[in-house]
């Protein structure tokens, strides 16, 4: 489950906003699919799901995250892309020289 979100730059039909991430996307993982069941997914849910029980009103602004919130989401955007990519996330990482002097 996906969404593209498209607007106009200069009169011209344009891609406007990311692809293919567990912010636009739902992902889920095939090896414990079960049809007709709440699947585990990895996506932005939880923070959505957080903010509700929160009691936020939904009005600017939103609340702070409490750190094992964020920490949940970022494994979970990791653990995605080691499944999507078969590659480890500190790979990446390391290619891209983030985290390194």
């Amino acid at each position: 489950d996906t969404k593209f979100e498209f607007g106009f730059i200069d009169g011209e039909l344009a891609l406007i906003d990311e692809v293919g991430t567990p912010d636009s996307s739902r992902f889920w993982p095939a090896d414990v699919y079960e049809p007709g069941r709440a699947q585990p997914s990895f996506d932005k849910q939880f923070v959505r799901d957080w903010l509700d029980a929160s009691g936020w009103d939904h009005e600017p602004p939103p609340p702070g995250l409490p750190a094992d919130v964020v920490a949940r989401t970022a494994a979970t955007y990791v653990e995605a892309y080691e499944r999507l990519t078969e590659e480890p996330f500190a790979d990446y990482l390391r290619r891209a020289g983030v985290g390194t002097a």
